[in-house]
């Protein structure tokens, strides 16, 4: 997955949509989720919603515009990836933690700064509202 942090989500979806991307009729102003060919998504969010879930952006915005994103087999696989990649010195930008959507998440700097999401699967009796601002690095 591919998660991009847009200023207008209204222009970026028509600029998609004219590429001939599916955009969903009920897109939300938030976050949107693209699903493309191959089952690769394209995920959009706001800087609202971005602030909920990557404190690494939220301290300075400017640090990140894009974040690579993997989906791991589980929870676990989360925070042993995070403690493991940290261990050998790449820069923890997210810590692992309970996410909002469900999922467990944790987001660390690869060696040229890019940001990379880690996620478990998403488990619909962990999904929580309203969100709460991810936890400080």
């Amino acid at each position: 997955m591919l998660n991009v942090i847009v200023a207008d989500m209204a222009t970026t979806l028509d600029f998609y949509q004219r590429l001939g991307i599916a955009v969903p009729g009920d897109a939300a102003t938030a976050h949107v989720q693209l699903k493309m060919p191959g089952g690769f998504s394209l995920e959009l969010d706001t800087a609202e919603s971005a602030r909920l879930w990557h404190a690494g952006w939220r301290a300075d915005p400017a640090s990140a515009r894009v974040v690579l994103g993997f989906m791991l087999a589980s929870r676990e696989a989360v925070d042993d990836r995070y403690a493991e990649l940290t261990t050998a010195g790449y820069r923890g930008r997210q810590p692992p933690f309970d996410a909002f959507w469900g999922a467990r998440y944790a987001i660390v700097a690869d060696p040229d700064g890019n940001d990379v999401g880690l996620m478990s699967p998403v488990e619909e009796s962990r999904r929580a509202w309203p969100p709460q601002p991810s936890p400080g690095p």
